[in-house]
């Protein structure tokens, strides 16, 4: 019987949402929970999960080195043939958590392991060349698919078998090329996929092409004297105390916050959330960051009309480029009905 570890996060643990992302390290020798009665079954009686490790997200991306470790020397210690983490979908925190501990495994204790997420969770791009990482849907509502392709390249993975290409096991492609034979000739294939194209209907590249965004510039604000100005940061910049625990990797949402009347963020009421960059200074003096206090001067002197009376934050560290596109596209409608004509948007 094939022996199996699996990491799963406080969300699938059944232990509560972000309240208890902070949970720390735990393993339950011999216990199946939540992903893993789904692999069970997908097993079909060749493996057995012989231990689920759990850990809270935040708990995991704020104290990275030493839970890594910590959970290396229980894996260590049940030997398993297979190592699993996740899968994660579209969850930043619990995605970078699931591909750094696939990757550990498999690099420091030489055991085999696979894990699973959307294609933009930033995990994705951090590891998907270090592990083999299924792709799945951007939720949980992808959870059945997602085990039918972790489960059998998990147990390809324990037997030692040949890994066929990415294509067909399922996995994000790792920069490795696997030689295999198609059914159809490339020109078939071809003509296929072209006449789908042009009748509109679905098909799947066997070549993709990177996909980049391209911004044009807006033009020059004509007169800035009489513009409202808001602050908009990817610095974590957040009144004293994370009121809205804004987390400091991945984040999975944004913070709006007053500042009417306020002319300067002291350590006494403004820190950072961010977890990606020495805090010292921001917590120290966030205006470094989020330079209010520059901007009333500017107010004050007439260089602008007005600063707007909200700013919006959050951390651009680790974040999913999707996440961080939907936080913008929310807020933009915010500041254009406020009266908004010009956003200064700081980072790191």
């Amino acid at each position: 019987m094939i022996k199996v570890v699996h990491y799963i996060n406080q969300f699938f643990a059944n232990i509560g949402g972000e309240e208890k992302a902070d949970y720390p390290v735990e393993l339950r020798k011999g216990e199946v929970v939540g992903p893993g009665m789904a692999l069970m079954q997908a097993f079909g009686g060749e493996a057995e999960i012989i231990g689920t490790i759990v850990c809270g997200d935040s708990y995991f991306n704020e104290n990275i080195e030493k839970t890594k470790n910590e959970i290396l020397e229980m894996v260590k210690e049940m030997a398993p043939d297979v190592f699993i983490a996740g899968p994660a979908f579209n969850a930043g925190r619990y995605g970078v958590a699931c591909g750094t501990l696939a990757a550990a495994v498999k690099e420091e204790l030489e055991i085999p392991a696979v894990t699973g997420m959307y294609v933009e969770n930033p995990g994705a791009d951090m590891f998907k060349t270090k592990v083999y990482m299924i792709s799945t849907k951007n939720s949980a509502a992808g959870m059945r698919d997602a085990v039918k392709k972790i489960a059998p390249l998990a147990l390809k993975l324990a037997k030692g078998e040949t890994i066929g290409a990415s294509v067909q096991e399922g996995y994000m492609p790792n920069g490795v090329r696997v030689n295999f034979f198609e059914e159809k000739r490339g020109s078939k294939r071809a003509v296929e996929m072209l006449v789908k194209k042009l009748s509109g209907k679905p098909f799947e590249t066997e070549f993709a092409m990177p996909d980049f965004d391209r911004v044009e510039p807006n033009p020059a604000v004509k007169d800035l004297a009489n513009t409202k100005v808001a602050l908009v940061t990817s610095g974590g910049i957040v009144p004293k105390g994370n009121p809205d625990h804004i987390e400091s990797s991945s984040a999975s949402h944004y913070g709006e916050y007053d500042i009417d009347g306020v002319f300067d963020l002291t350590s006494e009421t403004y820190e950072t959330a961010h977890g990606g960059y020495d805090p010292v200074y921001a917590n120290d003096d966030s205006d470094r960051v989020l330079p209010v206090d520059v901007l009333r001067d500017m107010e004050k002197e007439g260089i602008i009309g007005k600063l707007h009376n909200k700013f919006y934050t959050t951390t651009g560290n680790g974040t999913a480029v999707a996440s961080a596109k939907a936080f913008a596209a929310e807020f933009s409608q915010k500041l254009v009905e406020d009266g908004v004509g010009a956003v200064i948007l700081t980072s790191t």
